[in-house]
């Protein structure tokens, strides 16, 4: 079984995991975004707002003074509304205006009919996938309708958007380079999200970076250490990194290059165990222990398809997994090979992702869309992203060992050696960048007595 799991993983990439999860992150289309219902849409859009308003008048009571103001108030909102929406997906649609007091403002709001309707699109994919199942046992994919059932009513409420972009830039507000836009409360609802205006370019657009003389370099690695922050460190994870979803810009005060990220309905919230061990399993990935791959993909569920699971995690074939990911440089040979034999493995894909935690759907999700990222900047799997990642992990359990003990002077030898573990990847790094990566031979013998097999 072992030798046939190595077999099919040197074929195979999260790519492929990322087809049964692009079902999923399409959101549900809502029939409503077809035909003529589409036309006069951004046209009722401030009655929709209205509408929520009204809706919380029913606990103020009718022709009151209170409720007089409120009425005036949501009549008098808008200086100004652009009917043409900056973007449009199937949950939503999002508007610049201009409040009565100057402020400009992003407002999002919920299509008509779609919490109605979505529950009608939850049964509708649990019908076919048990259709599927019907007529190709070997597939599994009740995971995809357990998942919408479990975030959909999360996403349909932008309450709890509002919730997770406030938490996610106090837990990471030590990142200078990210911004979340404010949320305005007294105007929000559960249909209606009112939040700060920020303007920039798609983070996979090089033409826009290059007019505005942003390194893409710069913006890869200030990705990449905001998503292992969340990851490996906090443990919350925003889950739709797609390009619409994550802004770069100059500031206009600063100049200073940043990374504006929207939309945060979707978050996956990781369980201790659960961030530990898969600190550990990217560690013994960055740094070639096998050993450490087959017992932390175990132990992520994974059985005898922990092969399987290192490249679908990676997006790199079982050859390049042994022979280093941060020392072999993706090739546009190797990613045919993927495309042209993965489809092959789709069963194997299919058990793997019906029995890992939960927990990893929405992490590979969000891993395919930052190598997409990745891929359009021309940064992929950069040997600094990986190392970006090992200092997350080295943080984590460093800050986990020291949580379990009360011992100052255990403290005092744990900080110690995260410290001497952070020292040992700032001098790989700098080697790396020396002109040509030509090292040496005594250099390289350093470097293997620095940087051991991590366990």
């Amino acid at each position: 079984m072992a030798r046939k799991a190595l077999k099919l993983a040197s074929w195979t990439s999260v790519a492929l995991a990322a087809s049964g999860i692009c079902l999923y992150s399409n959101k549900y289309l809502d029939p409503s975004d077809f035909g003529a219902v589409r036309v006069g849409r951004a046209v009722a859009t401030t009655a929709v707002i209205s509408y929520d308003y009204l809706t919380s008048l029913k606990s103020v009571p009718y022709g009151s003074e209170e409720y007089l103001q409120l009425r005036s108030k949501i009549h008098d909102l808008f200086l100004s509304f652009d009917d043409t929406p900056l973007g449009a997906a199937s949950l939503a649609q999002v508007h610049k205006a201009v409040l009565r007091d100057g402020r400009t403002v992003a407002v999002k709001v919920q299509h008509p009919k779609v919490q109605a309707q979505s529950s009608k699109d939850v049964l509708l994919m649990e019908v076919l996938v048990l259709a599927v199942k019907q007529l190709f046992p070997e597939f599994e994919f009740m995971w995809l309708v357990d998942e919408a059932k479990k975030n959909l009513p999360l996403e349909l409420d932008f309450l709890n958007e509002g919730r997770n972009a406030e938490k996610v830039a106090q837990m990471l507000k030590y990142f200078d380079f990210l911004k979340v836009p404010r949320i305005y409360w007294e105007l929000s609802t559960r249909r209606v999200l009112l939040m700060e205006f920020v303007d920039g370019g798609q983070v996979n657009d090089r033409n826009y970076m290059e007019r505005n003389k942003i390194d893409v370099n710069e913006i890869s690695r200030h990705l990449g250490r905001l998503y292992s922050e969340m990851i490996f460190v906090n443990g919350f994870v925003h889950c739709d990194p797609h390009p619409g979803n994550v802004l770069v810009r100059k500031r206009p005060d600063t100049g200073k290059v940043e990374i504006v990220l929207l939309d945060h309905g979707l978050y996956q919230a990781l369980t201790e165990e659960f961030r530990l061990d898969y600190c550990r399993l990217w560690q013994a990935l960055i740094w070639t222990d096998m050993q450490g791959v087959r017992k932390y993909g175990q132990r992520l569920g994974a059985g005898d398809l922990y092969p399987l699971f290192a490249c679908m995690l990676t997006a790199r074939s079982w050859d390049a997994v042994n022979r280093g990911i941060g020392q072999t440089p993706v090739t546009a040979t190797e990613d045919s090979e993927i495309r042209n034999h993965a489809a092959n493995y789709l069963p194997q894909i299919s058990q793997l992702l019906n029995r890992v935690p939960r927990q990893l759907l929405l992490i590979f999700k969000t891993n395919d869309l930052l190598r997409g990222i990745e891929a359009a900047l021309g940064t992929r799997a950069s040997a600094s992203s990986f190392l970006n990642m090992s200092r997350c992990c080295i943080k984590a359990l460093a800050a986990h060992k020291k949580q379990k003990t009360r011992s100052l002077f255990r403290r005092a030898r744990i900080s110690l050696r995260e410290s001497f573990s952070l020292w040992k990847i700032n001098l790989h790094e700098l080697v790396l960048h020396m002109k040509g990566l030509r090292l040496t031979g005594w250099l390289r013998a350093l470097l293997c007595w620095l940087l051991p097999a991590s366990h």
